[in-house]
């Protein structure tokens, strides 16, 4: 009697697996929104963006794992690890977590752990070379002409750059967390070519950023078997620019020295350009 009456009861001792929750859009509009207006607020040195990554997954971790619990307070302490990476490429980070607690809750906590510190380096090197050096240089370079001429193109230019990469961010969530992992080894053979590829286009820029923007010339005509010659001619016939991009390289080649500084390299430029022109050696072009 009592072997059937533990037989008989054993099935309603056993606990129901736990439902696994299912991310909705407005899960991702949460947390796009966090991330695009408040991923760079907890900044510190300790753990960089990791208070940040936090912040942005919170809401949504409390609605899977509830309020309190082992697997919440275990993937808190996961995701507010140190983390560094481009703001403009971290949503994709963020998706790819996204997509992986929904398929494994608290067990992926390895799989997520691998993510963030995998892709951080690349993500952080594309991001920052296209939209932080890239993109700032050649469109604010070109909107700042304008807005200098009077051009009132310059400032609609600026803004639609602005707001097309905030909306990027917004949207690269969703992209990523619908593509899944298989995002990550898709993006694993083209982030080293997408890199040298921004790279070689940014000094491109860089380079010509320089003969347009340092306009410096020699005013100095040395006079040679009573002859005078005028030396920045002669330098134009052999390479235009010359003087700004020597000028560069001399700045670039003081900063490598120890104990120089960009602030003591900007005071050394601008006493130098400052003697150089009183004594009608430079003058500006």
């Amino acid at each position: 009697m009592s072997s059937n009456s533990a037989t008989m009861a054993s099935p309603a001792t056993e606990v129901a697996p736990k439902k696994r929750y299912t991310v909705t859009k407005k899960d991702l509009r949460q947390i796009s929104r966090r991330s695009v207006f408040g991923f760079q607020l907890g900044w510190n040195y300790e753990r960089m963006q990791g208070s940040g990554y936090l912040f942005t997954m919170l809401p949504l971790m409390r609605r899977m794992y509830g309020d309190n619990t082992p697997e919440l307070k275990r993937m808190m302490r996961t995701e507010n690890q140190f983390f560094n990476t481009s703001n403009f490429l971290n949503n994709i980070i963020i998706g790819l977590d996204v997509a992986l607690q929904e398929e494994g809750g608290a067990d992926s906590e390895p799989a997520v752990a691998g993510i963030k510190t995998g892709l951080m380096g690349p993500m952080a090197s594309v991001g920052d070379a296209i939209f932080g050096s890239l993109l700032p240089t050649i469109l604010g370079a070109l909107a700042a002409s304008l807005a200098v001429a009077g051009n009132p193109l310059g400032i609609i230019l600026w803004s639609v750059e602005c707001i097309l990469t905030g909306i990027l961010r917004y949207w690269e969530t969703s992209f990523a967390y619908q593509t899944g992992t298989s995002l990550v080894t898709t993006m694993k053979d083209k982030l080293s070519a997408i890199t040298a590829s921004a790279s070689v286009l940014g000094i491109y820029m860089v380079g010509s950023l320089i003969a347009s923007n340092i306009n410096v010339i020699f005013t100095v005509n040395p006079s040679i078997a009573g002859a005078s010659i005028n030396l920045q001619n002669t330098l134009n016939t052999v390479l235009p620019g010359l003087l700004p991009a020597g000028i560069v390289a001399l700045i670039y080649w003081g900063l490598g020295k120890k104990g120089m500084t960009s602030t003591k390299m900007i005071f050394i430029t601008l006493i130098c350009a400052v003697a150089l022109s009183a004594l009608g050696i430079i003058a500006k072009g």
